[in-house]
């Protein structure tokens, strides 16, 4: 298991056209992807509604975690989606 934090820069965080584009990011990979609020609330990167209902506005705090298959791949690509898109 990996895990990094992101800060979202986006100016409405992450809602729905973000989500998809993670979403589609997530599915193309063989690891788990979750994302977890500093309040605890966490939600897998392949449902949307789930990923939306989080709430996640600009400037929060997020806990990106990796886990299973090629951990150090999609640590990388998952990484690189976060500051090029959120």
């Amino acid at each position: 298991m990996k895990q990094f934090t992101y800060t979202i820069t986006d100016s409405v965080g992450i809602h729905a056209r973000p989500a998809g584009l993670l979403v589609k990011a997530a599915k193309a990979l063989d690891s788990t992807i979750t994302i977890a609020r500093a309040d605890g609330r966490s939600a897998g990167a392949t449902k949307l509604m789930a990923l939306m209902g989080l709430g996640v506005k600009q400037g929060e705090t997020v806990t990106v975690t990796v886990e299973g298959g090629d951990e150090e791949g999609n640590f990388a690509t998952m990484s690189k989606f976060f500051s090029e898109n959120l």
